[in-house]
């Protein structure tokens, strides 16, 4: 699972497949202390929880990022190379 980015202590992962090799809907993974959720990139939680300060920032960066999201999620489920997506300044 690599790390796509990090920023104030929040560390936001993608998978280049699941357990049964296969994704649904586009989704990022993210974790902050001992707290995991799952996004998808309309900034809707999927799975998981995450306190309310992370978690307006971790919208505000889906947001600004969704187009190199969606790029990264394609390109990861093809199997090829991943690249890093600027943190939240």
């Amino acid at each position: 699972m690599p790390i796509i980015s990090q920023f104030y202590g929040i560390i936001v992962t993608m998978y280049y497949n699941e357990e049964n090799g296969k994704h649904n809907k586009p989704h990022i993974h993210v974790r902050y202390n001992n707290d995991k959720v799952v996004y998808d990139f309309e900034c809707n939680i999927i799975e998981g929880s995450i306190p309310y300060k992370q978690r307006k920032m971790i919208e505000a960066w889906i947001l600004i990022h969704k187009e190199e999201l969606i790029t990264l999620w394609n390109i990861m489920q093809e199997g090829k190379n991943y690249f890093k997506i600027d943190p939240l300044k």
